[in-house]
C-alpha cells in the first residue's frame, strides 16, 4: 500500500462499513455494490472509520477494507487516501457529511446519497449545529461536487437533491437490493407482535413504536414488541418504556446476527419504520420477504417507493394514524395476510445482481474518456444487459431491457411494482405520490422471471 501508482481501480470512501457498530442499510448497501464490481474482476478498496469490530485492514467478499480514524478524523484519513494513492474512479459516500474528495482526487468521482438530512441535522446537533450541517450539506457539498454524477437509492431523494441545485441528468437512482431470505425455524407468534429494526438513534424514532404499543396495550393484552438493534439512544429508549408503564410489553434484543434477525422478522405481524428519513428503508424489503407489511411515515421519502401504499405496507401522516393503521392490521387477519404475500412478492422483485449491473453503468458514464481502457471494459461488462431482462436502464421513461438491445414498457418497476399485488386489501384507498422528477437514468430493479430461454 505504498505504491503512489494507480493500483485501485474503484475506492469508496464511507464513514462507516457493514460491521460498525452504527452500520445500517446504506453501509450494506456500499459493500454489496463494492462486492459486486469485485467480483466482475475490479480492484476495490473501501476506506472507512476504524473501530474495535475490525482489523485496520481486511478482505471482505473481495474488497479490501481499510479502516482509519475516527467519527470525523476519517475524513482528512480519506482525503490523504485518495490524493497517495490516485484511484480510477473514486466513490464519495455523503451521509451529511460531504468528504470533498473532489479536491484532490485526479480521476472521477461519482457521489451516492441515501437521503438528504434537513430533518435530522437539528434532532442530533441542535439549532446550532444542525445550522451548520445542513449549510455543508445544502450549500458547500453541491458546489464541491458540481461537475459529478450522483447515485441515490429513490426517486424521493433524486428529487430533494435537484431542489438543492443537482441537475436531474446527473442522477442515476440505483435502489436496494434484496438477499434471498434465509430459512426460518419459526411462524408468527399466536399473540400479536411488532417488530422495529435499526440503529437506535434519535431520528429513528423508536418512541413511536413504543408509544404505538401503549396506546393498544389495553385493547390487545398479549401485544410485544421487538425492538432490534443498538445505538447510543438506547438507555433514552428505556426511560421511555418505564416512563409509559410497557417494560413488559417491550423487548430489547440489541444487535442480531443475520439469521436471529431475521427468526425475529418472522416472528412478527407488522413492522413498524418510523423513521424521520428513509433513503429506501431496506428492513421494509427485508420484512416483506417474510410475508410481514410495514407501516411508516408518507414524509420519509423513500418509504414512499420501498411500501406500495395500501398493498405492501401503509404509510400515513402521524402518530395517531400509525396507531390506527395498526390496529386495523391486527383486527383483520384476512387483510393482513394478503398484504403481507404482496410484500412478498414486491421483495422478490429487487436483486442485489441488478443493482450492481445499474450501478456499473453509472460509473461508466462518470469515468468516460477518463477512467483506463481496462476499469471501463470491467464496467461495461458488469453493466451488460443480461438475458434474464433482470434490469431496465433507461432516460426517464419506463422501460424494461429485454436482453435485445431494445426497450420496452415496464411490466414490474421500482416505482410502480405493484403488478400483480392483490388489491382487495384493507387499505385500498392509500395514498401514492407520483415521481416530480426524472432523474437522467433509473435503474428498474427487477428480479428475473425464469423462462427457458434463461434457464439452464
Amino acid at each position: 500500500m505504498t505504491s503512489r501508482s494507480t493500483e485501485i481501480d474503484v475506492l469508496f470512501v464511507n464513514w462507516r462499513d457493514a460491521s460498525h457498530p452504527e452500520g445500517g442499510g446504506s453501509e450494506r448497501y456500499v459493500h454489496r455494490i463494492a462486492e459486486g464490481l469485485a467480483a466482475g474482476g475490479l480492484r476495490v478498496r473501501l476506506f472507512c472509520a476504524a473501530h474495535d469490530r475490525a482489523p485496520a485492514e481486511e478482505r471482505v467478499n473481495g474488497v479490501a477494507v481499510v479502516h482509519r480514524g475516527g467519527r470525523l478524523t476519517v475524513y482528512a484519513r480519506a482525503l490523504l487516501h485518495v490524493a497517495w494513492h490516485r484511484p480510477a474512479i473514486v466513490v464519495d459516500v455523503q451521509n451529511g457529511l460531504p468528504f470533498g474528495s473532489t479536491l484532490v482526487a485526479r480521476g472521477p468521482v461519482v457521489n451516492v446519497v441515501h437521503h438528504v438530512h434537513r430533518e435530522q441535522w437539528p434532532i442530533v446537533f441542535g439549532r446550532a449545529g444542525g445550522a451548520v450541517g445542513w449549510w455543508l450539506e445544502s450549500v458547500l457539498a453541491p458546489r464541491l461536487y458540481r461537475r459529478s454524477r450522483y447515485v441515490t437509492v429513490s426517486g424521493a431523494t433524486a428529487t430533494e437533491l435537484t431542489a438543492l441545485g443537482v441537475a436531474a441528468d446527473r442522477i442515476t437512482v440505483v435502489p436496494n437490493g434484496v438477499e434471498p431470505a434465509p430459512a426460518v425455524r419459526v411462524v408468527p407468534d399466536e399473540q400479536p407482535r411488532l417488530v422495529v429494526l435499526g440503529r437506535l438513534v434519535p431520528h429513528k424514532r423508536v418512541e413511536h413504536a413504543i408509544e404505538v404499543v401503549a396506546r393498544l396495550q389495553d385493547r390487545w393484552p398479549g401485544l410485544r414488541l421487538a425492538v432490534i438493534g443498538e445505538g447510543w439512544w438506547q438507555d433514552e429508549l428505556r426511560s421511555c418504556v418505564e416512563r409509559l408503564g410497557v417494560g413488559d410489553l417491550v423487548e430489547f434484543h440489541g444487535f442480531l446476527d443475520e439469521q436471529a434477525k431475521h427468526e425475529e422478522l418472522a416472528r412478527a405481524w407488522v413492522h413498524l419504520c418510523p423513521s424521520v428519513k428513509e433513503g429506501w428503508g431496506l428492513v421494509v424489503t427485508e420484512a416483506g420477504a417474510h410475508r410481514v407489511p410495514t407501516v411508516g411515515y408518507r414524509s420519509a421519502g423513500g418509504l414512499r417507493e420501498s411500501v406500495v401504499d395500501g398493498r405492501t405496507g401503509v404509510l400515513v401522516d402521524d402518530l395517531d394514524e400509525m396507531v390506527e393503521a395498526v390496529e386495523q392490521l391486527l383486527t383483520d387477519g384476512a387483510a393482513r395476510r394478503l398484504m403481507g404475500e404482496a410484500a412478498a412478492r414486491h421483495a422478490a422483485g429487487y436483486s442485489w445482481a441488478a443493482s450492481v449491473r445499474g450501478f456499473a453503468r453509472a460509473l461508466a458514464r462518470a469515468a468516460e474518456g477518463s477512467a483506463p481502457v481496462a476499469v471501463l471494459q470491467h464496467l461495461d461488462l458488469l453493466a451488460a444487459p443480461r438475458l434474464d431482462g433482470a434490469v431496465g436502464v433507461h432516460g426517464g421513461l419506463e422501460a424494461e431491457d429485454r436482453g435485445d438491445g431494445e426497450t420496452g414498457p415496464a411490466t414490474q418497476g421500482q416505482h410502480d411494482g405493484d403488478e400483480g399485488l392483490h388489491g382487495a386489501t384493507l387499505f385500498r384507498g392509500g395514498r401514492r405520490r407520483s415521481a416530480t422528477v426524472e432523474p437522467d437514468v433509473v435503474i428498474h430493479n427487477t428480479a428475473p422471471t425464469p423462462t427457458p430461454s434463461a434457464t439452464a
